[in-house]
Parts: structure tokens; sequence; C-alpha cells
């Protein structure tokens, strides 16, 4: 897991749904940053869509900016291409960039191990949190309420301490093209 205090690693990124390039500097300095690791197909994911939708609108108004990120293999898996991004978008009203990572660079700037995967940066962009949503999984019967991720992100924005007691993310590993697999997974 990518150490609490790093800086968050720049990016530039399209965005599927509006064609535009997202980097970091896309978000105003003084703003936290939420940057999200997901995909089209994993069943993890569609476990939290409608609650990462929620995530969008509820902090609209706060100086957050959302990024959420797919790096997933086209050649492994083509539904989570650009257009299968742009439509799970649009069918769950997400109201934040959504950006596709091709090269797959930037999940391995951020250490992203699995979809979802959340990072979150106060204002100076450095890493306060690194973990899962909450503690709900596609079979274990738990209400999705997003409450780890919203607690790091109510912290952040009032500028209070955000407890180093984090759970690391469960879901689907990242879809790795053949040969681009990172060091951190034990591969050369």
């Amino acid at each position: 897991m990518l150490d609490l205090g790093t800086a968050a690693p720049d990016f530039s990124l399209p965005d599927v749904t509006s064609g535009e390039t997202i980097s970091l500097a896309s978000f105003a300095p003084e703003k936290a940053l939420l940057v999200m690791f997901i995909c089209a197909h994993c069943p993890f994911v569609k476990h939290i869509e409608q609650e990462l939708a929620r995530i969008g609108r509820d902090y609209h108004d706060q100086p957050l900016g959302i990024v959420a990120i797919s790096a997933n293999s086209l050649q492994t898996h083509p539904q989570d291409g650009p257009e299968q991004l742009k439509i799970q978008a649009q069918q769950f009203g997400f109201s934040f960039a959504y950006c596709f990572d091709e090269t797959q660079a930037t999940a391995k700037a951020y250490t992203a191990a699995c979809t979802p995967d959340f990072f979150v940066f106060d204002g100076e962009r450095q890493l306060v949190y690194r973990g899962q949503l909450d503690s709900s999984r596609p079979s274990n019967g738990m209400a999705v309420t997003g409450t780890d991720l919203r607690a790091a992100l109510d912290s952040t924005l009032t500028g209070q301490p955000v407890s180093t007691e984090q759970k690391p993310s469960i879901g689907c590993n990242i879809k790795w093209t053949p040969g681009n697999e990172p060091a951190y997974f034990g591969v050369a």
C-alpha cells in the first residue's frame, strides 16, 4: 500500500465522458482529492456503483475533487474499454471525471491493486487515506454505506486527522496487460 503522507502522483488521462484530459492540475490545489480505481465489469464495483454516485452528489459542493480511473487491460478485458466506462458513468449518473489509464502507468504510480481501490489526499496533496469504501461485499449481506471512505473524507474536509487504522480494499485484481505487471506484485 502507498505510504500515508506520500504526495499524489501526477497523471494525465482522458475522461471517457467529456473527452477532456484530466490531471492533478485539473483540481484546485486547496481542494482535497479522492482518486478511485474502478472498472465496469468487476462484481465488487457493481456492488457499490450507486454509493459511488451518491458520494459524487453528496460531496459536490465540498472542497473536494473526485476522479475515477479504470486501468484494466483492453487485451484481456475489452468490456472495460472507454465506451463501456462511459455507459457505466451515464447509467449511474457519475458526476466526477472517469478516466481510462490505457498504459496502466497511473495505476502503478498509485500502487493500485484492485477494483475498487480508494486514495484520499488532503489539500496539500498528501495521502491521508488508502483503503476500503466500507465492510460490505457482494456476498456478505452488509449494507453499502461508504462508512470508511466517508469518515476519511469528512475528517480531511474538516481539517481533522484521519485515523491511521485503515483496512485495505478488497475486490478484483487490476487486469494488467500481460508483461506489464507491476513490481509490487512480485513480478519484475
